[in-house]
């Protein structure tokens, strides 16, 4: 398990409760070793480590049949080539700032001949490390490698399922993020419930053409990685992306709402790499861009809701 964070402590507990040899890697040794030593990571309070988890700041001395990464998918460019030799599974989602690529995309780059998957669905780390049930989808051409992951991972309170779009199940990672910050601030500025139900419904119709015209498929956006994905971080307040929003809309300052936190709010640093993305792929987002604009400081959220609203009218 790459990265130590809060969801790569959860999957590396799940794999454990699977039946699998884990290894969870950490950046920083001396967060390493405060993990090992008291069998519990700050970002899941209250829930014990498997004795037999085995935790390291070395790279080296990792040798597996299996990889999962939840390394931030602005980082792991930069983990990619010092990886260890096997198949791996992006479990982190997002798209890459400065370069706009996926995080597939990342990989392939750093190592074409690498298997490689997506893991993603609608899956709040606590809930998984707790083993309350889930479910979530697995993406990759390569049928033995699906069957791999759900042997490592699935138990019968999480349940996995398989599809071949890594490009469309990867969208919907990343623009869900971007959606949900939009939903919290409608929430956050008093905007009312109909306004999120409708905005979380046209976000789904921007997963949709963003996938298709990426090279996935639309109908993948209707399934877990997609719609499922999109319901629990619109909605969830262990959101972390949700949540951001909310604040925003409330009326506290981006760099406030971000001094103030530990972990990654990935639908910041996605925002505006989608939406130059899908601008270059000829892809309208409109609420997408409209995001963007109030975290870079061009809009206000009334001035950001008066833009959609005033958008031409169509049919559906």
């Amino acid at each position: 398990m790459i990265g130590a964070g809060a969801w790569g402590t959860a999957l590396a507990i799940q794999a454990a409760r699977a039946g699998s040899r884990v290894t969870l890697w950490a950046r920083d040794a001396g967060r390493a070793d405060a993990i090992a030593a008291r069998r519990e990571n700050p970002r899941l309070p209250g829930i014990a480590l498997d004795p037999a988890l085995r935790i390291t700041a070395d790279l080296g001395t990792i040798a597996a049949d299996l990889l999962l990464l939840a390394v931030p998918v602005q980082h792991l460019a930069a983990v990619a080539p010092r990886l260890p030799p096997g198949p791996a599974v992006i479990t982190a989602k997002g798209m890459e700032a400065s370069t706009r690529r996926l995080p597939s995309e990342i990989l392939a780059e750093a190592d074409p001949a690498r298997p490689t998957a997506v893991l993603s669905g609608p899956n709040f780390a606590r809930e998984i490390a707790l083993g309350l049930p889930a479910a979530a989808v697995i993406a990759t051409a390569n049928a033995g490698l699906r069957a791999l992951v759900a042997a490592r991972l699935a138990t019968p309170a999480f349940r996995l399922y398989g599809n071949d779009d890594v490009i469309g199940t990867q969208v919907g990672g990343a623009a869900k993020n971007v959606i949900a910050i939009a939903a919290g601030a409608v929430i956050g500025a008093g905007l009312g419930e109909n306004a999120r139900a409708a905005l979380i419904t046209r976000g789904l119709a921007e997963l949709g053409r963003l996938a298709a015209a990426l090279g996935g498929k639309r109908e993948t956006t209707f399934g877990l990685s997609g719609l499922g994905d999109l319901t629990l971080t619109c909605t969830g307040e262990a959101s972390r992306n949700y949540s951001l929003g909310r604040a925003l809309g409330a009326g506290e300052r981006l760099a406030d709402i971000l001094a103030a936190r530990q972990s990654v709010t990935e639908g910041v640093a996605t925002a505006p790499a989608l939406v130059a993305r899908a601008a270059e792929a000829g892809c309208e987002l409109p609420i997408s861009t409209v995001v963007a604009h109030v975290l870079a400081g061009r809009a206000t959220i009334p001035e950001a809701m008066a833009a959609l609203l005033a958008r031409r009218r169509r049919d559906e």
